[in-house]
């Protein structure tokens, strides 16, 4: 009897209750934050770039802030790299060098622009200097250039208030091709292009040149890992948009560039790698009515940023 009273108990363990989940969503939540507090708010971003500033950013890895110094070689790529405001440290000129007209308008440029040094060196060294190439007499040593940090670019924009217009290049090696983004970044009201720390092109003295002066005024950042800067770009709120030949929208129905947005221009020929497409939200394309295969990145990052630019406007 004592075992059946057992068997037909009622009685049961700890039951799981609503713990007052029911009763705290009858209460009103209280006043809305402010929009510095709010998630995902343009102000509260704006905030916290300005935290991350003030603390200082961790440093990256050596050697992907900074590149290193080069040398233009001969006298015709000097006086272009000078008349074109490339930056400099020091020209180079050969003992007992024939005095022509490149040569003197290259000294000049050197004068005037101040801050460069003037250096006499016989033609061995030179020779050296410049591994045998025909330097002509001529030598122009370049500083290296000092990259940003992707997260700089966003931050920089939201401090001004502004939505981030910001270019990434994937597998872009010419670096005429990087100077043509950045002027066309700098013309079109962006805040900056991304390049990959590997396989591709950084700011030499040729991208100086192409950008006509933009690179001046116009940041680059490195990324050591593109896929990586883009997927942060994503947790900021910023719609990460690729250039593709097959893409699934019109340059024209893409809505996303009136907002904080990441253009991702790949190689002419190859386009986008496979995991940078597929990290996009959205890959779009330019339609071309001639029946062109593709445009190299200058030219379609140019036609994106102005058609950003035209809806900001």
């Amino acid at each position: 009897m004592a075992g059946n009273n057992r068997r037909m108990s009622g009685k049961k363990g700890a039951q799981v209750g609503s713990g007052g989940q029911r009763r705290r969503g009858l209460e009103g939540k209280g006043p809305t934050p402010p929009a510095e507090m709010r998630k995902g708010h343009a102000k509260q971003r704006a905030a916290q770039s300005k935290v991350r500033r003030a603390q200082g950013r961790p440093q990256q890895r050596r050697g992907s802030g900074r590149s290193s110094s080069e040398l233009v070689v001969g006298r015709n790529p000097v006086v272009e790299a000078l008349r074109e405001g490339v930056p400099a440290t020091t020209l180079y000129v050969q003992q007992f060098i024939d005095n022509d007209e490149r040569v003197r308008e290259a000294l000049q440029l050197a004068a005037e622009r101040g801050g460069i040094n003037l250096m006499e060196a016989p033609r061995p060294e030179l020779d050296r200097m410049t591994n045998g190439l025909n330097h002509q007499g001529l030598v122009l040593q370049v500083p290296p250039y000092e990259y940003a940090h992707p997260e700089d670019l966003a931050d920089a924009a939201y401090d001004e208030g502004e939505d981030p217009l910001i270019v990434a290049l994937d597998g872009v090696t010419d670096p005429r091709n990087l100077g043509a983004v950045v002027r066309s970044v700098s013309a079109f009201g962006g805040h900056g292009v991304v390049v990959p720390e590997r396989r591709a092109a950084g700011m030499t003295a040729g991208a100086w040149k192409t950008s006509a002066g933009a690179a001046a005024r116009t940041p680059v950042a490195r990324a050591t890992n593109l896929t990586r800067a883009l997927e942060t770009y994503q947790k900021a709120g910023i719609t990460v948009v690729g250039l593709a030949a097959d893409g699934e929208a019109e340059l024209g129905d893409l809505e996303a560039l009136s907002g904080p947005v990441v253009i991702v221009v790949g190689s002419e020929g190859k386009g986008l790698s496979r995991l940078v497409g597929e990290t996009c939200d959205v890959r779009v394309r330019i339609p071309m009515p001639g029946g062109a295969e593709s445009l190299n990145a200058g030219v379609a990052a140019g036609i994106v940023l102005y058609e950003a630019a035209r809806r900001r406007a």
